[in-house]
């Protein structure tokens, strides 16, 4: 991995001009858990709290649940920084959850993608990294490589396949995914939920969490399963035989934001601290430990990292990116009617 050293100069100059005030002061944000936070806490909050004296203190919340605090404590809320993975940054900064963000406050923002910057003074945060969905696979119990979604319609598969259940971030995108390519649209899911009948009827399991996963793929034989591509590279950190394949339809991705939440005193330090989240330091360490594709143009990566990311920009902005709002505003009915579907 290749040292940005002008980047990240002018990424440490920022954060260390905060440090005198900063010292003794707390932000408080939302992770994601598991692996995620530990990877959080390297390449991004240990780094920030040495450089500036501050003390970050973490709410483990997923984006859906992360969210939903967030309204019910819009009058006081507990989060100066809060991060999503589900476009949740979109519905939050139309709600005036979200402050809106100067992109001269971040001296990484002009390193971004045009897409992982585009509303900061809407108030949706930057994009700094992003999860590729598709078919994570057995590469030595699966009697052949799968190359697209319809492949799980494929009987040879059958009893071996693994859906998550939609109430997971990736698990909505695959079903999503799964639903366009049997011919649905956001407007009408009901292809989507008729091919995972079928599924079931054919052998499918259904599972909540992203360790449910990595059971199955060990103890019960499991060759497919749509979801991340970070996630089939903890397989394989595992030592598990999984290996991820974008399906030849496409691929949708989740992107995920670092937002400044309004109604906080501590705005300056929250901004620091998200330049620091899209530095190009930061996102070649998400990269190499998870294997998330990074959103700063200036990342360099070693080539076996490289090899499992969506990189470069023609590449990333070909991704697929249902639109967020319309997710927010039928979650909660689409979760009701797959519930109904895998119950039958």
């Amino acid at each position: 991995m290749k040292t940005m050293t002008s980047t990240l100069a002018l990424a440490g100059l920022a954060v260390s001009a905060g440090g005198a005030f900063a010292q003794g002061q707390t932000l408080t944000i939302n992770s994601f858990g598991g692996a995620y936070e530990e990877a959080h806490r390297e390449c991004v909050i240990t780094p920030f709290e040495e450089a500036t004296g501050a003390t970050v203190q973490i709410v483990t919340a997923y984006s859906a649940d992360a969210f939903a605090q967030l309204r019910a404590q819009a009058s006081a809320p507990q989060f100066d920084v809060i991060h999503f993975s589900g476009g949740q940054e979109i519905v939050g900064a139309e709600e005036g959850l979200l402050s809106p963000i100067d992109p001269a406050a971040l001296e990484n923002a002009g390193n971004l993608y045009d897409f992982a910057r585009t509303n900061l003074e809407g108030g949706e945060g930057p994009a700094y990294s992003i999860a590729a969905i598709g078919l994570v696979y057995n590469e030595e119990t699966a009697p052949e490589t799968p190359t697209a979604w319809a492949d799980l319609m494929d009987g040879t598969y059958a009893d071996h396949i693994v859906l998550t259940d939609i109430s997971n971030g990736y698990g909505m995108l695959g079903f999503l995914m799964l639903n366009q390519v049997q011919g649905g649209s956001l407007d009408d899911i009901q292809p989507g939920l008729d091919a995972v009948s079928q599924l079931l009827e054919n052998g499918a399991f259904v599972v909540s969490t992203s360790p449910e996963i990595q059971q199955e793929f060990a103890q019960n034989d499991a060759w497919i399963a749509p979801y991340a591509s970070d996630y089939a590279y903890t397989l394989s950190s595992a030592g598990l035989p999984a290996r991820f394949v974008q399906g030849e339809e496409g691929t949708p991705a989740s992107f995920i934001t670092a937002n400044l939440v309004a109604g906080r005193d501590n705005q300056e330090l929250a901004t620091q601290f998200i330049d620091r989240t899209i530095s190009a330091e930061a996102q070649a360490c998400f990269a190499e430990a998870l294997r998330y594709s990074p959103t700063n143009s200036t990342v360099e990566l070693a080539d076996d990292v490289a090899a499992d990311v969506v990189l470069g920009a023609e590449a990333v902005e070909g991704l697929i990116r249902f639109d967020p709002i319309k997710i927010e505003e039928n979650r909660s009915d689409w979760v009701d009617q797959w519930n109904r579907t895998i119950a039958r």
